[in-house]
């Protein structure tokens, strides 16, 4: 499967096994979905199941914290990352808070589906990364999968998670991986280890890291398709690194990171998200303060520019291998 066909495959299965599961968006039911991720579910369960909602990001969110309240669990989608500001107050003031401020009396068993990421060549309002918006905000969860396998495995899990999750995927490595050169196109799925995905149930707990390449130099910190972009550079450049694939961001497996970076005395963190506030500022200062007296050298990011997307200079903002290789360069001459 490749990414689409492994969320498709996801939704399908809980449908099928939860009626409490409703599955709503723009475009979702009948069209399938912008990217095909929930083609023919309405067909197969009805419109109240898997529905159409009006433009309207805020009342998608809105709607499904009621629904939430009320004992279901919601799956709605935002189309594109870059439409889900309008539904923060309804995120941040009442999903998030809810188990909180009822004493547990409810909860918000809702996934937020969404498209992240740039690569498609989608212009500002289609290419953005907001994680760090999320991960700042306590009672949300983020999730960011890096492949079909894992895409399917964690959404069941966040599906299934009493508290909201943000589930975003990376739309650059729907249908295959990518290695960071602009001039390459990417790779289909098919015959990819991490795209043979099981057909029935399985999940992959959140908050547990993935270590895709085991190394002794330095630690590389990445998540969705900075995953392939970082392990390519790494083939080229014949670096010992060890890539780990974050897979959540919140909840965070600090243990995995800390265990690296102990053994590597080095660690370079990358994600394609602006660089001030990013979540790899987080990532460093835990990195700084769980394995100071191990570090080698400081901690290095490579990011996004501090500046809205540029449609026209894309491959200039999106982290690629020159900038990935300068940055393993600088922290493995310390």
């Amino acid at each position: 499967m490749n990414m689409i066909q492994a969320i498709n495959s996801a939704l399908d299965l809980l449908l099928a096994r939860d009626p409490d599961i409703v599955v709503m968006g723009e475009d979702v039911g009948y069209f399938g979905g912008v990217f095909r991720a929930t083609e023919g579910l309405q067909k197969k369960y009805g419109k109240t199941r898997v529905f159409d909602t009006p433009i309207t990001e805020l009342g998608i969110v809105g709607v499904s914290v009621g629904m939430a309240a009320y004992g279901l669990r919601p799956v709605p989608e935002i189309q594109f990352a870059d439409y889900i500001y309008p539904a923060l107050d309804q995120l941040v003031s009442e999903a998030a808070r809810l188990r909180y401020r009822s004493a547990g009396e409810f909860t918000a068993p809702i996934t937020v589906r969404s498209p992240f990421g740039g690569g498609i060549f989608g212009g500002q309002t289609h290419s953005q990364s907001p994680e760090g918006i999320f991960t700042h905000v306590a009672g949300l969860k983020t999730v960011i999968p890096s492949n079909p396998h894992d895409a399917k495995g964690l959404l069941i899990a966040a599906i299934e998670d009493n508290d909201p999750v943000i589930f975003f995927e990376p739309k650059r490595i729907y249908n295959g991986p990518f290695d960071g050169h602009y001039d390459r196109p990417a790779r289909a799925w098919s015959g990819h280890p991490e795209a043979e995905v099981p057909e029935g149930y399985y999940r992959i707990p959140l908050g547990t890291a993935r270590i895709v390449r085991e190394g002794n130099d330095v630690t590389i910190l990445c998540y969705g398709t900075m995953v392939h972009v970082a392990t390519s550079v790494v083939a080229e450049k014949g670096v010992d690194a060890e890539v780990i694939d974050l897979r959540t961001l919140v909840p965070l497996d600090i243990e995995t990171i800390e265990a690296s970076v102990k053994k590597t005395g080095r660690c370079v963190v990358v994600h394609e998200a602006t660089r001030t506030g990013g979540f790899g500022a987080e990532l460093s200062a835990l990195v700084q303060e769980h394995c100071f007296h191990s570090l080698e050298a400081p901690v290095e990011r490579v990011t996004g520019w501090d500046t809205p997307y540029p449609h026209s200079l894309e491959w200039a903002y999106f982290p690629g291998p020159v900038r990935l290789g300068e940055a393993l360069r600088r922290v493995m001459e310390e």
